[in-house]
């Protein structure tokens, strides 16, 4: 019997390292894949288009929402995110693990659309000087970005009761260790349910 599919929402504050775990993960498993969400916000130069994010404009975006192909979308710092409905049914259908970097909101609205097929994981840092470390560390902020991403943490910070795990990312290999661990231990008991059919 073949493992079912399954998606997958990492979130975490900015700079908690869900991307990277996500990543791994990915290189590291054959039927796991990257969930390509869609953007309005400025793509940074190492990014591609079609690879890191659909870049479109916000009127691009606003016809994805008014064509119901978003299976969820929210406003983060002023930018449009959304998971196109397409990729989650073509991952599910090749019994593909479909990994979603997604911000806690995003994540909960596609625990409610897709329920049992769903698994929601808060990677938490270790402490708040850490993800301060983190962020400053990238290189990617100005001020005015990193003092916008650390009104939204403790936001973000709250709603972790609400995934079905938490993952506090103290090391990272010991962090992907214990998600991959979670995503197989998901799969094995969507197997043993009597309603499964692969």
């Amino acid at each position: 019997m073949n493992k079912p599919g399954l998606l997958v929402c990492l979130s975490s504050p900015s700079g908690g390292g869900k991307t990277t775990i996500c990543h791994r993960l990915i290189d590291e498993n054959q039927d796991y894949q990257f969930s390509v969400s869609c953007t309005t916000r400025p793509r940074r130069e190492h990014e591609v288009d079609g690879v890191d994010y659909h870049f479109m404009d916000k009127a691009e975006f606003r016809n994805q929402i008014e064509s119901d192909n978003l299976a969820e979308y929210e406003e983060v710092h002023g930018n449009f995110y959304g998971t196109l409905k397409s990729a989650v049914r073509d991952a599910l259908g090749r019994q593909q693990v479909l990994m979603v970097d997604i911000d806690v909101k995003g994540a909960l609205s596609l625990k409610k659309l897709y329920e049992d097929l769903c698994l929601t994981i808060f990677i938490q840092p270790p402490s708040m000087e850490v993800l301060k470390e983190r962020l400053v560390g990238r290189g990617t902020e100005t001020e005015s970005t990193f003092n916008t991403r650390m009104k939204r943490i403790n936001l973000e910070m709250e709603y972790r009761e609400q995934f079905d795990k938490v993952v506090i990312n103290n090391a990272l290999d010991d962090a992907v260790r214990e998600v991959n661990a979670l995503i197989e231990n998901k799969r094995l008991t969507l197997m043993e349910d009597e309603n499964y059919v692969s």
